[in-house]
């Protein structure tokens, strides 16, 4: 049906599903059990092949992945993605995966749609790798969403490119930086043999009831792409329009005690009083943030077959975004009029109200990316590759009303910022090379590769007269600064006995830090002084074939996560937002383990894998709201050392019970501990034994897909995680309030029926079961979906 335990479908035949997978994954078990290790030979079609535990990827198309795999692997196809999730955005491919979650809060999500995993949570966005046909997504420039964002940038990828996802679990590959410790995920997008044409149009819709909020949010997607390959050239070209509107994500609030005894201010009614996430209770005014987001997206891909094996490939992404965030106030004067600014009295205590409870702003944001690599895939004693990336914040411009410009009269103009990040960005090149040693005995195939990833923050916020048509104005801040890693890495899979077979690797990186500057105000400046480190990084993994079709697996590896520019240098302040930053931090180091044991049940994989994770020095951004300053104020610190124990356990089945009935399953537990810590929140040694945040102890997912016909499939999906923390402290008890983290227990279905060869109806609901749930701001409610598509 779809996801395959330790990826060998996905991975191995991307285009036929689990029960051709299963049958490979036995025949070469079997084949293990009795021959010598030549097994490790990639098939004639240069599809990933998994053998003995191990994957191999050969391919003449672009892709992160190395050539040789020693970990656990999960992952999906392009058939299961149509057939089995309602995907407008590309995220949602990950949908289902074990231990995975992406923080997506409405349809478009740009500025915060975090990935997590096992032992790194929904604040840390830089101990997680995304990247497109090899090109680097995630977004390094800084870590989670305190003053900037920093999520990958999934909208250069489109549900309709995706020819299938490959996702790698921690850090064991010798390929990949520190900040693979979470995961690495790499998205192939297709590339055709022979002409095709696609359309699809997508309608979402949400009813939602929030506190005073009852309305319902929409969406509507288009998509249109063509391809073809004529003689030695290929082509593809992806086109989607996305025009969303979310639910409201913030919420401007008052602390019930924090209010002034007595008659004075304007009487107001409307105020929601309930507990906040430490179960103080506040009163909840109105809507601070509620987007309305218009999305183009454009990819051009190019490849040129130079010989049969030497292939040259460009692409070209652009993404636009235009959006709007408005609020909504609930409080209403004796004349029922709405009340958003001025000293307010509610239930016998008065509040002053700024712009900043209920700030207005407007964003356009214009990005490109570029990629190119030239790729040999002979086979033979020696393959290369040289690949280059550069992504490009070609114009990034936020609008937002002062706090001392209110509304009504803020929708109309006035005072106010705009916040300039042009010429920010990153840029990669890579030069890699696989041996194959011939007359050596015993298998071996070695990955070797220099890189160097750099990153540029630029960030400019000038203060305006008039916020929604100014361009220039007094400059209020501005930072500045660069990071850059360069690395080399080598690691050796050697086919040892018939039944043995390891993977030695290390990874040298030298990081530099410079050009730090900060300045706020123009006659107030800090500059930083540059900074290098420099680490190795070894890795391990041994695989053994105990019986015909059980395999186990040990891996380790340690990886070093890098303070980004962001965190150094990156102090920002709004009308209701301020970050700190440290240009001080030091490298978060983490040695990580996993043992896997992995079985072929015929019809369906089974694995168990335990893993563990020590951190010492863990970057960690807390957001936490200042009562007297009205502000969101977010700080970056190092953790002494973190801790983290688990179980996940990953099953795959095809015609489970039945004939056409596919099933999916997997849970995850985690014991993630705070074990040293001089920093505190609100008192020394308060951190000590507690949650990590946004690290759930358990979580679950399952999928169950039946094939009613060849025409007709409906799926049912479920998705679990416990009760977790978003605060160092564990004070955020309350995790069903704004700004706290809950648990959740959600349903999907999908419904799809094949109406001709050339057209495909479905319909879907997530969240069917009208969950309401938390990650500081609300999830969607139950939310409907229609799709037409069209194929040629």
């Amino acid at each position: 049906m779809r996801l395959i335990s330790h990826s060998t479908a996905s991975f191995s035949f991307p285009r036929h599903g689990v029960a051709l997978a299963v049958a490979l994954l036995s025949s070469s078990l079997a084949a293990f059990a009795q021959t010598e290790p030549a097994a490790l030979d990639p098939t004639p079609s240069g599809a990933p092949v998994k053998s003995l535990g191990m994957v191999t990827v050969n391919s003449g198309q672009p892709t992160s992945l190395p050539t040789q795999i020693p970990t656990t692997m999960e992952g999906v196809t392009r058939e299961q993605i149509e057939q089995t999730i309602n995907a407008t955005d590309s995220e949602d491919a990950l949908k289902y995966l074990p231990s995975l979650l992406v923080r997506k809060r409405y349809i478009g999500d740009y500025n915060h749609a975090i990935l997590s995993s096992r032992a790194s949570g929904t604040g840390n966005s830089a101990r997680s790798a995304v990247y497109a046909d090899g090109i680097l997504l995630s977004n390094y420039l800084g870590n989670g969403v305190g003053g900037l964002s920093f999520p990958p940038r999934w909208g250069l990828v489109t549900p309709e490119e995706i020819e299938r996802v490959d996702v790698m679990y921690g850090p064991f590959s010798a390929a990949y930086p520190g900040n693979s410790v979470g995961a690495v995920v790499d998205y192939v997008t297709r590339m055709p043999t022979k002409f095709e044409a696609h359309a699809d149009v997508k309608r979402v819709s949400q009813p939602f009831e929030l506190y005073n909020t009852r309305s319902t949010y929409s969406a509507t997607q288009a998509s249109a792409s063509l391809g073809n390959q004529s003689g030695d050239w290929s082509w593809f070209i992806n086109a989607n329009h996305t025009d969303s509107h979310g639910q409201p994500l913030t919420f401007a609030t008052r602390v019930a005690p924090t209010g002034t005894p007595g008659s004075a201010g304007t009487r107001v009614n409307g105020a929601i009083l309930e507990p906040n996430s430490a179960n103080v209770p506040w009163y909840i005014l109105g809507t601070g943030t509620e987007y309305h987001t218009v999305q183009d997206h454009l990819k051009i891909k190019l490849a040129y077959d130079i010989t049969p094996t030497l292939r040259a490939a460009y692409t070209l992404g652009y993404w636009q975004n235009t959006s709007e965030g408005r609020p909504a106030s609930y409080l209403r004067n004796a004349a029922g009029q709405p009340v958003y600014s001025g000293l307010v009295n509610i239930d016998g205590r008065s509040f002053n109200l700024t712009g900043g409870d209920f700030a207005l702003t407007n964003e356009n944001l214009s990005h490109v990316m570029h990629g190119l690599s030239l790729k040999s895939h002979t086979q033979g004693e020696w393959d290369w590759e040289v690949a280059a990336s550069l992504y490009d914040y070609r114009s990034d411009f936020k609008r937002q009303n002062a706090a001392a410009n209110a509304l009504p009269t803020a929708a109309s103009g006035g005072q106010g910022t705009l916040a300039d990040g042009s010429g920010t960005g990153w840029n990669t090149l890579a030069f890699k090379g696989t041996w194959r040693p011939q007359g050596v005995q015993g298998a071996h195939i070695v990955d070797v590769g220099v890189q160097r990833d750099s990153y540029q923050l630029r960030y400019r916020t000038s203060a305006l007269a008039n916020w929604l048509a100014d361009d220039t104005g007094p400059l209020v801040s501005n930072v500045r600064g660069n990071t850059a890693l360069q690395s080399l890495y080598a690691q050796d899979a050697w086919a040892l006995a018939p039944r043995w077979k390891t993977v030695l690797g290390a990874r040298l990186e030298h990081w530099s830090a410079s050009n730090g500057l900060t300045d706020f105000s123009a006659t107030s400046s800090q500059a930083f002084a540059a900074r290098s480190e420099s680490f190795v990084s070894p890795k391990a993994a041994l695989s053994y074939q105990w019986t015909a079709d059980t395999v186990l697996k040990a891996s380790a590896g340690r990886a070093v996560r890098f303070p980004t520019v962001g965190e150094l240098y990156g102090a920002t302040s709004t009308a209701n937002s301020r970050y700190i930053n440290d240009p001080n931090l030091r490298p978060e180091k983490s040695w990580t383990t996993e043992l896997t044991a992995e079985k072929d049940l015929g019809s369906g994989l089974l694995r168990l894998t335990a893993f563990t994770e020590n951190t010492r020095d863990a970057l960690y951004s807390q957001t936490a709201f200042d009562s007297n300053a009205n502000l969101n104020i977010s700080r970056v610190q190092n953790v002494g050392r973190i801790a983290t124990k688990g179980l996940e356990a990953a099953y795959n089945g095809f015609d489970v019970g039945a004939k056409g009935l596919d099933v999916s399953a997997s849970i995850t537990y985690a014991d993630s501990r705070i074990k040293e810590n001089s920093g505190f929140v609100s008192a020394p040694g308060d951190t000590l034994g507690k949650q990590q945040p946004n690290i759930p102890r358990w979580r679950a997912t399952a999928l169950a897909s039946y094939r009613f016909t060849p025409q007709l499939t409906a799926t049912l999906g479920a998705r679990y995680s416990g009760p977790q923390y978003r605060t160092l402290n564990n004070a955020d008890v309350n995790g069903f309030a704004y700004q706290g983290v809950s648990k959740y227990f959600t349903a999907d279905v999908r419904v799809r029926w094949q109406v001709s060869k050339t057209v495909t109806a479905a319909f879907g609901i997530d969240n069917l079961n009208n969950y309401q749930y938390w990650n500081f701001h609300p999830y969607p409610q139950r939310s409907y979906m229609a799709e037409l598509k069209f194929d040629l």
